[in-house]
């Protein structure tokens, strides 16, 4: 069984939806924040290599025009049986390595207008991430993305509501994280801006 959080089950995941080509697969993992994954192609194309040697996905190859040829990726029975095992277990969270607290530590060294810089383009970006969370949160409620679209065809009509409501509250505690993330930086604005006692 694959350990932990990985590439590898986030693919299957996507797969499970439908098949696709390593070129579509690199697109939809590119559009990191209308997801909770990203990866770039350097890491998608050996990954599905190894994949398929393990036999978690097969490929077929196709051909496009003249010359052209292309793979489409499926998942098999053995790989939506490692997904199902990996969904169904608790997993310990990998060590926190978080770039931005790690230079929020050591603010106390450089200029405080500097540090409140840093702050204002962080509460931006949590802002900019919570907005576009916010419009993937609806539109998955409204079930009305290609990915959900795709894997709804496959599932009972009854079940397409809890199905959405369910990929939607993902998005929900995203939201609720970049919030509370621009929270606590402004609150550190705050901070820096005391005045420093005599």
């Amino acid at each position: 069984m694959l350990e932990g959080m990985s590439l590898q089950h986030a693919l299957l995941g996507v797969l499970e939806a439908r098949p696709m080509n390593g070129y579509e697969l690199t697109r939809f993992f590119e559009a990191a924040p209308r997801w909770v994954w990203s990866a770039p192609q350097s890491q998608i194309y050996p990954t599905l290599r190894q994949m398929e040697q393990a036999g978690l996905i097969e490929g077929q190859k196709e051909i496009r025009g003249t010359r052209l040829r292309r793979t489409v990726y499926s998942i098999t029975e053995r790989g939506l049986a490692e997904l199902r095992a990996w969904l169904g277990t608790a997993h310990t969270p990998p060590p926190a390595r978080d770039a931005f607290f790690l230079q929020a530590l050591f603010f106390d060294m450089i200029e405080p207008d500097r540090a409140a810089s840093v702050l204002k383009a962080f509460i931006a970006e949590q802002e900019q991430l919570a907005a576009e969370w916010r419009a993937h949160r609806e539109a998955l409620l409204a079930k009305d993305t290609p990915l959900l679209k795709e894997r709804l065809k496959n599932r009972p009509a009854g079940e397409h509501d809890r199905i959405a409501a369910l990929k939607a509250h993902v998005f929900a505690g995203q939201i609720a994280v970049a919030t509370a993330r621009a929270a606590w930086a402004r609150e550190s604005l705050r901070l820096l801006e005391e005045p420093t006692p005599p």
